[in-house]
């Protein structure tokens, strides 16, 4: 086992792009709720975007690394310490052998994301690493990490001091150009884009012009399944029976009590509320870094903007994956010589 679960935090789960295709069974999709810090982590670190990461709310954990391995951290900042000694987010760092990483409490946003390289030895089930909470399903043993837990990862580097010194010291050096429009703090911003629905037409006109007009609170009954929003009632023209659809990640239902509530990344597979808008795919990092009391306000754009906007954040994340390309090879290179293939793990080759 390499890492020790000292202390697990508030909500320290693993996910990665979560549990596609099995909707039709009731399975939620699940996976990491800020999507951008998650694959910058896994990037940052010479892995394939979607691997699983460590998500950490509010409150993170303590570590200690029975292996040396390189780990990342992005999103929100927890003032993370290794020894006691201020962890830089957003860089490829050398952890060794023996150490201890410790992770406070969230100064902006409400979410951490921690990759290793070369990724957590976590089972595949159906399909994903993704923990799904609700019904006790991937990650780790289907559950939030505890006190004690082992979790072992898929490379370690060797217990060598001067090696691991001299690696960290080429890895600091190496230039890291992370894009804006990856690279931004999301937790500090408030402003949606979001995309009208079909229903739209059939609210009240009051109440689309509530929607944009609100600076909305998000209520404490709010957690990965879903945000409730507090603000004026919203209500359609004309009440009707409504026929359950299939539930998107961002997707804004409006319940008979009138309060939106925005579907995340833990979402049922299907919803029977009127819906009046969806949130913008690459404005939901923001959400996903709110915390219960913090105000969002939204803004409309049309489809055609919200796919430019994803097209520009795609090559953005392109540009920074051939960036890290000689982080990969230094570290490929100090592995210990037990391998992926030998462990027999069934995970992707590193490109």
């Amino acid at each position: 086992m390499t890492l020790r679960i000292e202390k697990p935090g508030l909500l320290s789960s693993f996910q990665d792009k979560g549990r596609w295709g099995h909707q039709h069974l009731g399975v939620s999709v699940t996976g990491a709720m800020d999507v951008q810090a998650h694959h910058v982590a896994n990037l940052l670190v010479g892995n394939e975007r979607d691997w699983a990461t460590l998500e950490m709310t509010l409150i993170g954990p303590t570590i200690q690394f029975e292996k040396s391995c390189c780990i990342s951290l992005t999103g929100a900042d927890m003032d993370a310490r290794c020894d006691g000694r201020r962890i830089v987010p957003y860089r490829p760092i050398l952890i060794q052998a023996g150490q201890t990483l410790k992770l406070g409490t969230t100064k902006t946003g409400a979410r951490t994301y921690m990759a290793v390289h070369g990724g957590f030895n976590l089972p595949v089930v159906m399909g994903s690493q993704s923990t799904y909470l609700r019904a006790g399903l991937g990650g780790w043993q289907g559950r939030a990490l505890r006190k004690g837990d082992s979790i072992d990862i898929n490379r370690s580097l060797p217990d060598d001091t001067a090696m691991l010194k001299d690696l960290a010291e080429r890895i600091w050096q190496q230039s890291i150009y992370l894009p804006s429009v990856i690279g931004q703090l999301t937790g500090r911003k408030s402003l949606v884009r979001i995309i009208r629905s079909h229903l739209w037409g059939e609210f009240t006109p009051d109440s689309c012009a509530s929607l944009l007009a609100t600076e909305w609170r998000i209520c404490t009954e709010s957690e990965r399944m879903g945000y409730r929003l507090e603000g004026p009632r919203l209500e359609m023209a004309q009440s009707r029976q409504m026929i359950s659809e299939g539930a998107a990640f961002g997707t804004i239902q409006v319940p008979g009590s009138g309060q939106p509530i925005i579907l995340m990344a833990d979402r049922q597979t299907t919803g029977g509320y009127p819906k009046i808008a969806t949130v913008a795919s690459v404005d939901l990092p923001i959400l996903a870094q709110k915390k219960p009391g913090d105000l969002v306000r939204f803004t409309l754009i049309d489809h055609s903007q919200a796919q430019r906007l994803d097209a520009v954040r795609e090559e953005a994340f392109a540009v920074l994956r051939v960036d890290m390309a000689r982080v990969r090879q230094l570290l490929s290179e100090a592995l210990e010589p037990e391998t992926i293939e030998q462990k027999g793990i069934a995970i992707e080759p590193e490109a």
